[in-house]
């Protein structure tokens, strides 16, 4: 497992200042949440981490390397997979085929074997199959291969974006906001899950706004309010923070 550290990554837009001097570490084996109110900036850190947005201070390493100037497809390539707040699944293939996707950074078959269906592209796509069907086995949803996306219930759709991101072999995923639009018994069972993906050698940085969910599964809890860490700690620690209550815990 790798060790993400953020050091004072500020982003700027125009005249708006999303992120001001933003510094965190989500260590190995360890669940994160990152909160806040509305337009704190929490996505924001996400599209930095994973490439989208160019910073205009700081420094971000994961493993040790600079993660910053990257394109999304390098970061991933590097071990860091994510979801996304509005699910972005291909509604019209299978659940097996939008995982399978995933496999895309970890392909080793050339063009020309693709075209000839050589004897090892035929080895690579079983690969890629057996790591697909694992990761919908993981996230409950072993029985719902081949079924087309679209069909599937909202709350499997999101377990299905989770299945995708963790199919990539990341060691870190970023989930966002993954228990929006689940009932209750949807929401448990995805804290069980999540607790779960850090059996398998993968740290979480999860942007969520059920609170039941990040206390239940958080190891530690970053807030952000208007661009600016105002507070860092354990879950009951976040709880009793007077800042925290008054930007958000108390809306």
């Amino acid at each position: 497992m790798a060790t993400l550290a953020l050091n004072d990554i500020s982003v700027q837009f125009g005249g708006l200042q999303a992120l001001s001097e933003v510094t965190f570490t989500l260590h190995p084996g360890s669940i994160m949440g990152l909160i806040g109110p509305n337009g704190a900036g929490k996505t924001t850190v996400f599209n930095v981490i994973t490439g989208v947005y160019r910073t205009s201070g700081g420094s971000a390493t994961y493993d040790g390397a600079s993660i910053l100037g990257r394109r999304p497809h390098e970061v991933l390539a590097m071990g860091v997979a994510r979801t996304f707040q509005n699910i972005r699944l291909f509604q019209n293939m299978s659940a097996l085929e939008n995982v399978m996707v995933a496999q895309h950074c970890r392909t080793k078959a050339k063009v020309l074997a693709a075209v000839l269906r050589s004897p090892a592209q035929r080895r690579e796509e079983a690969r890629i199959r057996e790591k697909a069907l694992e990761a919908l086995e993981f996230m409950g949803l072993g029985d719902k291969a081949y079924e087309v996306a679209s069909n599937l219930p909202y709350g499997l759709q999101r377990r299905l974006e989770i299945s995708r991101a963790l199919a990539s072999e990341p060691s870190t995923i970023l989930l966002d906001e993954p228990a929006a639009g689940l009932n209750p018994a949807e929401s448990y069972g995805l804290m069980e899950s999540i607790r779960r993906i850090t059996t398998r050698g993968v740290n979480v940085l999860m942007v969520e706004h059920d609170m039941k969910v990040v206390m239940g599964v958080c190891d530690a809890i970053v807030v952000l309010d208007h661009g600016v860490k105002i507070s860092e700690g354990k879950p009951e620690e976040i709880q009793r923070d007077p800042a925290v209550i008054e930007a958000y815990l108390g809306n």
